[in-house]
């Protein structure tokens, strides 16, 4: 009994690390097979006037926003902006250093119920050597609700198995997590949120160092993930697939500097303010193409 409560507390240990940064922000239970369901008026999330300092550093000014049910947001910005920042200020990992973070009361009819957030870390956060297969990464996103010491169900691996074939994944679902492609572990961590129950899903830079079929295969992803209600948040670096394939663009430098469609947030004055001159807009005949003229380097978004 102690070896196994200690494999056991390895395993969520690991999960915390890794896998699991969980919100603490309140979750609705609902089935993988029904979509979340909220009025229409009400959103799903929203900041008030959130400031984070970290000792004399200001990562976060002043931020307030909405967000609505089932909406696909790319959030951009240079490097350091505070991408990261936000998404873990968002999922309850931090807390700010003033201003709120609100779920409206529209959305929970039981006192009992709980909001659920979901983070798909960047791929290179992850320890790929860690001897579980994909089936086991998705109940990750079970223990939540498992609780401490309890072991999953039937229902539980009934659900996991489901989010692995809403992803394409199920025939993989025995195959060691750091045996598979990138494009598939992205596939198995988004399966590991639908487990979760997340109406939420925060990703840090999901597309990156993907082939084209690969960031083809995610975005059908999303398209599901819309088809259930499920708000979707994106962080990456690529401006011109953001303006493509999101209904919104969040432009973030420290502050807010833009909040809308791509028309909206992608201006001139907007883009230097973010950027200071190191971006380029070619006109060509598709359009308004972004070009980054120089690296801003390594750092946190």
């Amino acid at each position: 009994m102690v070896a196994k409560t200690a494999i056991l507390q390895q395993v969520i240990e690991f999960r915390d690390k890794l896998f699991d940064l969980q919100p603490q922000i309140r979750r609705t239970n609902f089935s993988l097979s029904k979509p979340f369901r909220q009025t229409e008026t009400c959103p799903i999330l929203e900041l008030q006037n959130v400031l984070v300092r970290f000792n004399e550093t200001l990562a976060l000014d002043n931020i307030s926003f909405q967000l609505r049910k089932g909406e696909r947001v790319a959030l951009v910005g240079p490097n350091g902006a505070g991408k990261s920042t936000l998404f873990n200020v968002i999922a309850g990992i931090l807390r700010p250093t003033q201003g709120q973070v609100n779920l409206p009361h529209a959305l929970i009819k039981d006192k009992n119920e709980q909001f659920a957030i979901a983070y798909v870390p960047q791929r290179n956060q992850v320890d790929w050597r860690f001897p579980v297969n994909a089936a086991e990464v998705v109940m990750m996103g079970r223990v939540g609700q498992l609780g401490l010491f309890h072991w999953p169900k039937r229902k539980d691996w009934d659900m996991v198995y489901e989010a692995l074939e809403l992803v394409g994944m199920a025939k993989l679902a025995k195959r060691q997590i750091g045996e598979l492609s990138g494009g598939q572990q992205q596939r198995v961590f988004i399966a590991r949120a639908l487990a979760q129950q997340a109406e939420l899903i925060l990703m840090d830079e999901p597309l990156t160092g993907l082939d084209m079929q690969s960031q083809e295969d995610i975005f059908a992803i999303l398209e599901k993930l819309r088809q259930r209600q499920v708000t979707v948040m994106v962080a990456t670096h690529d401006l011109n697939l953001a303006a493509e394939r999101f209904d919104r663009l969040m432009l973030l430098k420290q502050r807010l500097i833009g909040f809308g469609t791509a028309s909206e947030v992608f201006t001139t004055d907007l883009l230097r303010q973010a950027y200071n001159g190191q971006l380029r807009l070619l006109e060509t005949n598709n359009g308004t193409v972004v070009v980054e003229d120089s690296c801003c380097g390594g750092g946190h978004g």
